[in-house]
């Protein structure tokens, strides 16, 4: 597909990971991370609102996009790894991190465990803190909700595409015993996003090993700069009780008090109109909310 930003690769050591950036050195280094089965090219509208006032990198993880996908080695300690070396071999100075979905879980890794000095900051964009875990600290699990999705991708795509049954996935999603799968919007063939996501993604999420070794808990409890947690739209399937939504009312509610706990500012928007993705479907909305939070942090 064409881009309005030149692609990169960069190397780090187990993975090349694919990039684009925008806007000058001399702004503020952005750092944007995708949500699963997104590419970095999901930031590319509100890159170019981002670009007037930051250095904007957008990455494509492992396993997403044009980056390396790694068999059995999907983790959030790996995910977050690898943006500690992205951050020091490309950008090279202290960043704000803004993710969402899973990579918003990515951008409270490294607001906890980045190396001193490398993020100032860090915005969850409807995060599922705990919801995508197996065994959380609180609430639903992962097999009470987005796991629905992810169930089908595992058994009709497969790991690295090995098994490439689009046609069945569909099948299966607007068959499902669960009322709101059968309402999600699918296009007939398999769109360039999802055909740059390794499905193992899935697998490690609905099995609990991307978070076996970073309980999320733990993870809020050594955050150690300030934070925004942004909260999307959400309810609960009358028909199953499962959450429909990226994290319940609940678990958002633990995750400030969590992050609170440690000393450091955290603020909480509520959007309960949002689109989960909201950076990509509503993009001028995402700007506004990131520009009147970094206004508000404390200086560098």
């Amino acid at each position: 597909m064409p881009h309005d930003y030149e692609e990169k690769l960069v190397d780090l050591g187990e993975i090349d990971l694919n990039y684009a950036e925008a806007g000058s050195p001399d702004k503020p280094a952005l750092l944007l991370i995708p949500s699963q089965s997104e590419s970095w090219w999901g930031y590319e509208e509100a890159m170019g609102l981002l670009a007037e006032d930051y250095h904007v990198f957008a990455v494509d993880m492992r396993g997403q996009g044009r980056s390396t996908w790694t068999p059995g080695r999907y983790s959030l300690d790996n995910f977050g790894n690898d943006l500690v070396r992205f951050i020091d071999l490309v950008i090279g100075r202290t960043v704000i991190v803004s993710g969402n979905s899973s990579g918003g879980v990515v951008a409270a890794w490294l607001a906890a465990f980045s190396l001193p000095g490398q993020v100032r900051a860090a915005l969850a964009e409807d995060a599922p803190f705990f919801a995508s875990e197996l065994d959380p600290k609180v609430g639903h699990t992962i097999r009470q909700a987005a796991g629905h999705i992810f169930v089908n991708w595992r058994d009709y795509l497969g790991d690295q595409w090995s098994v490439g049954d689009y046609a069945g996935f569909l099948k299966a999603m607007k068959s499902s015993e669960v009322p709101m799968l059968r309402q999600v919007p699918l296009p007939e063939t398999a769109p360039q996003n999802l055909l740059e996501y390794d499905p193992e993604w899935a697998r490690a999420f609905y099995e609990g090993t991307v978070a076996q070794t970073c309980p999320h808990d733990y993870m809020l409890s050594q955050v150690k700069v300030p934070m925004l947690v942004t909260h999307h739209a959400r309810m609960i399937d009358e028909a199953t009780s499962g959450l429909v939504g990226a994290m319940s009312d609940l678990q958002v509610q633990k995750a400030a008090e969590i992050i609170r706990g440690t000393g450091v500012q955290v603020d909480v928007v509520d959007l309960p109109e949002a689109p989960h993705i909201l950076h990509q479907l509503a993009p001028k909305e995402y700007v506004e909310i990131l520009n009147n939070w970094v206004e508000k942090l404390p200086p560098v």
